[in-house]
């Protein structure tokens, strides 16, 4: 009778855990874009969870054993799976996200597979075991692992559904033959670019792009499928790559008449694994454009190459001489200077390779804006609107959200960089935050990720950068703090000016509350997703 009501007992606890756990895992594994890398890297990043979950292993050999062992062990089970219980229900309750888990087709069918799963486990553990609520307890014994084991099995169904809609998209792209494509990557850059050349080339064109930061392969496919018109004659659209190839794979699908390359430098190493990597990878949109031109046997130029001419790792390996320069430095196609900075934005001038010369204003301020908006005027003049016809649109070019964005509180300024964060990107952002004079200035971040092992190396770095610009630091988080504060330390920063904070709420709370006697510009710098720990 006492094993009977024991698994009940069991069966509730497992159903009530298993729906709130696979609903908190796959979250996770939503928010790594369903690649087992980055799941996998963030159950590394919760030992205790896993020690819980492996110690409903020891909770099925008590409950064997007290069948011959009598009530004391059965007990001691109850009383261990109770305190794992609550242990891991305060881990998976839902909890406010920065990224909202969202149920989409692929989330229902992971959960039909769950079901199956669990079927399964409660079958063969049943056999092999002897009891029920043992079985119940393996399968939460191994939970963590069920959602990568799902989206393996549910893999070959998922490129099925991918290719489905690829071809689709593919067709449609075919039959709107008047359309011309434009690609832009870069590790970092590319998001400003695309906003601001769509606006500049809205002043002559109809003009679609892919919106916020749809980036990846099917990202772009859903774009193209719900959001491409026949009226539209352009499509600017933006590719982002975290591995090997992931450039050609979005070329293959969109064939772009154009390519932009808006920087490369230190971003992903986790995943590229190396530079040599990363530079192939951003290089296979020009070589799809410069294929492109060959098959089609057109004259040269037909299909435009534009690249930072200011970006070192560019310059040092400038694959096409072909390609359009634009930049800030001397011996830039187009070249921006006389950069003047005030209250009201940033004043500048910009040469056309013919000698050409227009002076803009933008309200936004920083020199990476500037390069940004010489890459897009770049790309709008080549493809026929007036140098002149641009200053309307550069005038009313708006921040990009989360990417360097000046927003006012009160007597507080926000820089919000919170979208993503690399080494030159932070180094960019510093010299941003210094431009603002007689503020106090914070920075609130948790550091950089996905730079393998030079992860520390670069936060250390960062530290130092820091140091020389902010009058306080707040720090987020345990991953990366332990490096940034000591390279700030090592750069005589004040210890009792730097701070660590749990979450990003604490550190927001902090930077509102400092006393600084003037008013404070507050840069945040990189906000990590809820699978980073």
């Amino acid at each position: 009778m006492l094993l009977i009501i024991f698994s009940i007992f069991v069966f509730m606890l497992v159903a009530v855990m298993s729906v709130l756990g696979l609903r908190f895992y796959t979250h996770m594994l939503q928010l790594s874009s369903y690649q087992f890398q980055g799941y996998f890297r963030f159950l590394r990043s919760i030992p205790g969870n896993l020690v819980a979950h492996g110690a409903f292993l020891l909770i099925i050999i008590c409950s064997l054993v007290a069948d011959k062992s009598g009530i004391r062990i059965l007990a001691f089970s109850i009383a261990g799976m109770m305190a794992l219980y609550v242990f891991l229900i305060t881990a998976y309750l839902p909890k406010p996200a920065k990224k909202k888990f969202v149920v989409t087709d692929r989330v229902k069918r992971l959960f039909i597979t769950y079901v199956i799963i669990a079927a399964l486990v409660l079958i063969v553990g049943k056999g092999l075991l002897g009891y029920w609520a043992a079985s119940a307890v393996l399968f939460m014994a191994f939970l963590p692992l069920v959602p990568a084991l799902a989206n393996l099995i549910n893999k070959p169904i998922e490129n099925r559904i991918n290719k489905y809609f690829i071809d689709d998209a593919k067709r449609m792209l075919r039959e709107h033959e008047n359309l011309r494509i434009i690609g832009i990557t870069g590790s970092f850059g590319k998001t400003s670019v695309k906003y601001y050349l769509t606006t500049l080339l809205s002043e002559g064109f109809s003009v679609l792009m892919t919106p916020e930061s749809y980036n990846t392969p099917m990202g772009i496919v859903r774009t193209i499928r719900e959001h491409l018109k026949p009226t539209h004659e352009i499509f600017v659209c933006e590719m982002g790559a975290r591995h090997l190839h992931d450039i050609k794979e979005i070329t293959d699908i969109v064939n772009p008449d154009d390519g932009i390359v808006t920087s490369i430098g230190y971003q992903h190493l986790e995943t590229f694994h190396s530079l040599e990597n990363i530079i192939s990878t951003k290089y296979e949109l020009l070589d799809a454009v410069d294929e492109k031109e060959k098959s089609e046997g057109k004259a040269e130029g037909k299909h435009l190459k534009f690249v930072n001419g200011d970006n070192e790792i560019i310059r040092s390996n400038m694959k096409y001489q072909d390609a359009i320069t634009y930049g800030l430095n001397d011996g830039n196609d187009y070249q921006a200077k006389d950069i003047k900075v005030n209250s009201q934005g940033t004043t500048f001038t910009v040469t056309a390779p013919d000698g050409e010369m227009a002076e803009y204003t933008t309200k936004l301020v920083g020199r990476h804006n500037v390069e940004n908006i010489v890459g897009a005027i770049a790309a709008a003049n080549s493809l026929g609107i007036p140098m002149p016809k641009l200053k309307m649109a550069v005038r009313r070019l708006q921040s990009v959200p989360h990417r360097l964005e000046l927003n006012r509180h009160g007597n507080v300024s926000i820089l919000d960089d919170a979208y993503n964060s690399n080494p030159n990107g932070a180094k960019v952002a510093l010299e941003t935050l210094a431009l603002f004079e007689n503020h106090v200035k914070i920075l609130v971040t948790p550091g950089m990720v996905e730079l393998g092992e030079k992860e520390d190396e670069y936060n250390k770095e960062f530290g130092k950068q820091a140091a020389a610009v902010c009058d306080y630091i707040i720090l987020v988080g345990e991953k990366n703090s332990p490096s940034i504060k000591a390279g700030a330390l090592e750069a005589g920063f004040d210890p009792e000016r730097l701070f660590v904070k749990n979450t990003l709420a604490e550190a927001t709370a902090l930077m509102y509350e400092i006393d600084a006697g003037r008013e404070k510009v507050i840069l945040l710098e990189n906000d990590l997703p809820d699978n980073y720990r």
